[in-house]
């Protein structure tokens, strides 16, 4: 059953990471769209419909046709790909590939640790919840400190978190393959969801600590 299951997870992630990094790209290509979206009340709606879409498909997955799920996962890739634009412009377009591509690498390790381990990571849930909603308070006390030092630790601590979610999230997917606790193409998109956002985020982070700014 993980043969068959993981496939398609890890297929619909990757259409959702080239549906975020194009978006993100064509928008950073476009100056005056820029200026409209993170100039104006747009990129706080921007983010609610983010906020909203993930929220939409966590609830509701059990319940969706497999077309409403895939739709409303890329839907939500591509408006993901409207904040990713700043990245483009932020960073030099060479040092987002070679850091994409660490990521991709640590990611693929981890996933698969997931996958073929023994041990059962479900309490390690609760720990890695725990830390993440850490790293968020931090992450919001610090931009009032703006302590580099701070910062620089907040994402060590990050990236840990999330790599510990991607084996417990490959786990996690395979054991609800095996109860068929959902219809197989819905839990495909679920999983694809839930790996999807385990990578942007360890990409992020990674990127804020390997990433050359193209105003160095």
């Amino acid at each position: 059953m993980t043969n068959k299951i993981l496939p398609k997870v890890f297929g619909w992630m990757f259409i959702g990471l080239l549906v975020t990094f194009f978006t993100g790209y064509y928008v950073s290509l476009h100056p005056e769209t820029m200026l409209k979206l993170f100039g104006s009340y747009a990129f706080l709606i921007v983010i609610i419909i983010e906020f909203a879409l993930v929220i939409f498909l966590s609830a509701r997955i059990t319940k969706m046709k497999p077309a409403t799920a895939i739709i409303s996962f890329i839907i939500y890739s591509a408006v993901s790909g409207l904040t990713f634009s700043t990245i483009f412009v932020t960073y030099e377009l060479t040092s987002i590939m070679y850091v994409f591509l660490l990521a991709a690498v640590i990611f693929a390790i981890f996933a698969f640790l997931g996958a073929v381990t023994k041990i059962d990571l479900t309490k390690l849930g609760t720990y890695l919840f725990i830390g993440l909603i850490a790293i968020i308070i931090c992450g919001l006390i610090n931009l009032f400190l703006n302590n580099s030092t701070f910062d620089l630790i907040v994402s060590c601590i990050a990236i840990a978190i999330f790599v510990g979610y991607t084996a417990y999230d490959v786990q996690q997917i395979i054991k609800m393959q095996s109860f068929n606790a959902l219809p197989e193409d819905n839990l495909a998109i679920y999983g694809a969801l839930e790996l999807y956002l385990d990578f942007i985020n360890l990409f992020l982070r990674l990127l804020q600590l390997f990433g050359n700014r193209s105003d160095d």
